[in-house]
């Protein structure tokens, strides 16, 4: 039994995590607890703050007339009654009061989870996990709070959100409602959190915890590459595979909010969910508004067990359809091969020398519709350009499929340009403000999402698309971010909807358009890795990681992803050498290592490829369509960080502990380099495993214990030391990288 309910007391078991609430004195909840498994009992007040005397000025009129909320640890705290840290809650009357105060009525235990309508979200079943709902009531704002608390068998998870019904006669405004809050009892913690920006993403931040308060947000419109709505928290000696460590990330693909805040007693507060700047909800009587989901992770082994916590409940409790734990195929984008320079006979001999090498998929790229020549042009008008593809786009598509090879297309229709028959047909449909400015990103404008018609306009724009060309792969891009918010389609008191309701709608969209095309491999793009987010990965199963394919770079993009997301949703390329976005000059193999550990593909002109790098790239790819599998979906392992040196590696091991794949790369060259040795991990310590490499000209084959990998380590082969190459030397100059296939030997 997974729940425990009380007198005043809850107590949520997963598999090795307990979450404890308890009602407060004043009828509010306090959080007793959130950490490792504890053995259920009926009264955990003792795990409650004690003061020895009163604390704070501000006390509520019980018997303990002592009894504040400055100090008390809350599970949802709300704004302006003798709690000064920041608020889950915070509501407005009309005549300009935000105080509430919402006191425990009612529970109920359900088996399952229920659905979160509209809106993405963790399912589950019956038998998996169980659901408390817990009911507060404000009497003066005639509002009711409802808690939502999911707890799985078998997982460190609990996932949570709210949701706020008004049961009054009169309107207020939701300012603030947040997805969850967590009071922790001390503050010794370091913050880890995914930052960047453009071709920049995801990387990864860790800092000491300090007096005040840490936020990190997004006011972009879209999640962003600035700060992923993910946040941890870890003790001082937490590395990837020891240590505590709790995380959150929300289910959202808008504007978010995190917090971390430690306060003059020394605990701490985390919160998650809905950026309260700009953002203004008026709830009218008998309607209700709900949160995003939050995902609460806990792990007593570190960072890696935190991931794989992350990973798991994605790829079986979120990501949805035909392309659940299916592996991906390997593709070809056209883009960094022609971008906008293209015609029917160019993509078709693209497609042509693609299948020749065993790509499985050809995708085309930006270009393809009604004089979309470069990026000022043709947003909305989804047919395709008669000058380049004068035969049309089913034809083109039938073409390439000719060739052995399945077709893709690239769409962006959240977007509009000026340039285009659909603006000027309804340049109403557009985000700006009247008697503004109206600024540009890549010369294009925001569709207003929170209109049906638009939404019902998409939806059938890119089905007719899908009909007409059967492509079998969509990727769906956002190159702008949004500003100028204002809908006319609003009053001016509801203006501080107008971007939750552009992200219900996109879900909308993405619902409709997904299940009518069921088969279709969907991948979510916005500029890279701008939307890279839990709610984006319910509706499509994977992500364009960065636009920066730059092999070095993406050690460091990708490390920091694997954080908190699948590495089937990882989308990885190896690219073009010089590479486009740094210039920089790297080996064909240096790339495929860093690419194959994802959704892999390709995004250069084959036809420019010489025969040695053609034998090359044919051998990559059959060892991908080989392994993919394990690649893609065995439990993943960071052992060495780029943001902590000159080295990465990681390793993927498969869920039986047979076999794994370990990388391992070097970005320069060390003269005279000392030996490297690296513990591996998630082996089976009582299997023998045997492996085959490439030394220099030599090749090696030996067996292992799992034992002997994971304490003493395995030895990476020699580097270059200043004098005379060797037919054992593996690595030399700039660049390096080697991968190694592990497999439980047969032999006795």
């Amino acid at each position: 039994m997974p729940i425990y309910t009380h007198d005043r007391q809850f107590h949520l078991q997963g598999q090795d995590v307990s979450y404890i609430i308890r009602i407060l004195e004043n009828g509010q909840l306090e959080q007793t607890y959130f950490g490792k498994k504890v053995t259920d009992r009926a009264d955990f007040s003792g795990l409650a703050p004690m003061p020895n005397e009163p604390l704070g000025n501000a006390n509520f009129p019980l018997k303990n007339s002592g009894f504040t909320l400055e100090w008390a640890r809350q599970e949802y705290p709300s704004y302006g009654t003798s709690d000064f840290r920041e608020p889950a809650i915070e509501l407005e009357e009309k005549q300009g009061s935000r105080l509430s105060h919402f006191v425990y009525t009612d529970h109920q235990v359900i088996k399952g989870k229920p659905e979160l309508e509209g809106m993405p979200g963790i399912y589950g079943g019956a038998d998996e996990c169980e659901t408390l709902q817990i009911t507060l009531k404000d009497a003066v704002l005639s509002a009711e709070l409802t808690l939502f608390y999911t707890v799985f068998h078998l997982r460190n998870v609990i996932v949570r959100r709210s949701e706020l019904k008004n049961t009054g006669a009169d309107s207020f405004s939701i300012n603030r409602l947040m997805s969850a809050s967590i009071d922790l009892p001390d503050h010794d913690y370091e913050s880890i959190q995914l930052d960047g920006a453009w071709i920049r993403e995801r990387h990864l931040h860790r800092s000491k915890l300090k007096p005040g308060l840490h936020v990190i947000d997004s006011k972009k419109g879209v999640s962003s590459s600035w700060h992923n709505p993910f946040l941890a928290l870890a003790r001082p000696i937490t590395s990837e595979n020891e240590g505590e460590v709790i995380g959150l990330n929300l289910i959202y693909s808008g504007n978010f909010r995190g917090s971390v805040e430690v306060d003059t007693y020394d605990t701490t507060r985390i919160m998650m969910g809905l950026n309260p700047a700009g953002f203004k909800w008026e709830l009218v009587p008998d309607d209700s508004f709900s949160t995003p989901e939050a995902v609460l992770v806990y792990s007593a082994n570190g960072l890696n067990n935190m991931s794989q916590s992350f990973h798991s409940l994605y790829n079986d409790h979120l990501i949805r359809g035909q392309w659940k734990h299916k592996e991906r195929p390997v593709l070809l984008n056209n883009w960094e091969a022609t971008y906008f320079n293209f015609d029917h006979k160019k993509i078709s001999d693209l497609a042509s020398s693609a299948s020749e090498l065993g790509v499985e998929l050809f995708v085309l790229d930006d270009g393809w519709f009604e004089g979309r020549n470069d990026d000022t042009t043709s947003l909305g008008d989804w047919t395709a350009d008669k000058k380049k593809l004068p035969e049309g786009l089913k034809v083109l598509a039938d073409d390439v499929r000719t060739r052995n090879i399945s077709f893709g297309i690239w769409v962006e229709p959240e977007m509009i340009s000026q340039k285009s028959s659909l603006y000027q047909q309804h340049p109403d449909w557009v985000l700006k403000a009247p008697h503004r400015p109206h600024t540009r990103g890549r010369n294009q404008m925001v569709l207003d999402l929170g209109k049906t018609e638009v939404q019902d306009y998409i939806i059938e724009a890119i089905s007719s698309v899908l009909r007409e060309s059967q492509a079998s792969y969509v990727k769906w891009d956002m190159n702008r971010t949004v500003t100028e918010v204002y809908s006319d389609a609003l009053p001016a008191s509801r203006q501080g909807e107008v971007m939750h309701r552009y992200i219900v709608g996109l879900y909308r969209v993405l619902e409709k358009i997904t299940s009518s095309f069921p088969s279709v491999l969907f991948e979510s793009c916005a500029s890279g890795g701008n939307r890279f987010d839990p709610g984006m990965l319910y509706y499509m199963p994977q992500t364009w990681t960065s636009d920066n394919t730059d092999a070095v770079e993406r050690l460091k993009i990708q490390y920091g992803t694997s954080l908190v997301y699948p590495i089937s949703s990882i989308g990885a390329h190896v690219s073009a050498s010089p590479n486009h976005q740094t210039g920089r000059v790297t080996p064909i193999d240096f790339r495929f290592h860093a690419a194959m550990f994802g959704a892999f593909g390709y995004e250069l002109d084959p036809q420019e490829m010489d025969g040695h790098t053609r034998k090359v790239v044919v051998e990559q790819i059959a060892l991908v369509k080989k392994e993919r599998a394990l690649l893609q979906f065995g439990d993943f392992y960071r052992l060495v960080s780029p943001f902590e040196g000159n080295d990465t590696a990681w390793m993927t091991v498969s869920r039986d502990r047979s076999e794994a794949f370990l990388a391992f790369y070097r970005v320069l060259s060390q003269p005279n380099a000392g030996l490297k040795r690296i513990k591996l991990t998630g082996l089976d310590a009582d299997k023998t495993y045997e492996v085959e490499w490439q030394e220099g000209s030599n090749r090696r084959h030996r067996q292992y214990g799992g034992d002997e990998l994971m304490n003493i380590g395995w030895q990476i082969p020699p580097f270059f030391t200043g004098t005379v190459k060797t037919e054992d030397t593996h690595f030399y100059g700039d660049f390096q990288s080697a991968v190694w296939k592990f497999k439980e030997s047969t032999k006795e």
